[in-house]
């Protein structure tokens, strides 16, 4: 018997996928727990069409994330932060600084994505990396002036 699983099921399949089954475990186990649904041809055609949105939403994300790419790469950050003798910060310049920095710019980007190892403690022009979707990665420039 074909079911298609209204939860996460060990050994047989996560949420949304088309399983065949025996009939008894189908009857007697998946149905009364409500972890799954017979697999009709309207249910059927409706998971293909969840799937076609969601495949849709995808591309349309990535698109976004690409051109958001080439604009960032694009610009130029610059912050001013208070520094000593040759070129050391008081402090450092971290991921929430860089954040706020391109919020200025008018770029919407969340702090835990910017791939930076270390915090920048020089003056300077830094290269700093941007994860903006699952593949996509940006450079951006980020040039740390005295203040």
């Amino acid at each position: 018997m074909k079911v298609i699983l209204t939860e996460d099921v060990k050994k047989l399949g996560s949420k949304g996928d088309v399983v065949d089954v025996a009939d008894g475990y189908a009857r007697n186990y998946l149905f009364p727990r409500g972890m799954a649904a017979e697999a009709t041809k309207g249910k059927m055609k409706e998971i293909k069409e969840k799937e076609a949105k969601k495949k849709r939403m995808k591309s349309e994300k990535k698109e976004e994330a690409e051109k958001l790419k080439s604009k960032i790469e694009s610009e130029k950050f610059v912050l001013k932060v208070k520094a000593g003798e040759q070129g050391r910060l008081f402090g450092s310049v971290n991921t929430k600084d860089i954040a706020e920095a391109a919020a200025e710019k008018g770029y919407d980007i969340d702090k835990r994505k910017i791939e930076l190892n270390d915090s920048i403690k020089n003056l300077g022009m830094h290269n700093v990396g941007v994860k903006l979707y699952d593949d996509i990665t940006a450079e951006l420039k980020i040039d740390v002036q005295e203040k």
